[in-house]
């Protein structure tokens, strides 16, 4: 099993700035690949950023192209999503998700573990 707790959220004012946390703990071998996602009020769930955790490989969507930048600490089983220019748009709650894959990890993977999210707003 794996278990995911996100923590960091909060509101922002546009232009400004947030890292948002994921605490993993459960089986290592169960979440080699490691997202962010994020759902607003109603609009579907999409990948913000994910990252194989042993290469270091990542990809973004473009949303998040050069203002985001997903990482880890495997000491701490922590996984992080450093947020820069923060928008409006970007205002919604976001979830960290894991995927026992090593070899396919994308934006298009179904994830099979996920955390309960916490909320992220960005207004004037």
């Amino acid at each position: 099993q794996v278990h995911l707790v996100e923590s960091g959220g909060g509101s922002v004012q546009p232009g400004g700035s947030l890292t948002l946390s994921c605490a993993a703990s459960g089986y290592t071998y169960r979440r080699n690949c490691m997202a962010w996602f994020r759902q607003a009020p109603g609009k579907e769930r999409e990948a913000v950023a994910v990252l194989n955790i042993h290469n270091n490989v990542s990809y973004y969507a473009d949303s998040a192209k050069g203002r985001f930048t997903i990482s880890q600490d495997n000491a701490k089983n922590t996984l992080y999503l450093q947020m820069n220019s923060l928008k409006p748009e970007d205002t919604a709650m976001y979830y960290c998700a894991a995927h026992p894959s090593t070899y396919v990890c994308n934006l298009a993977l179904a994830f099979d573990y996920w955390g309960q999210g916490t909320q992220v707003t960005v207004s004037s």
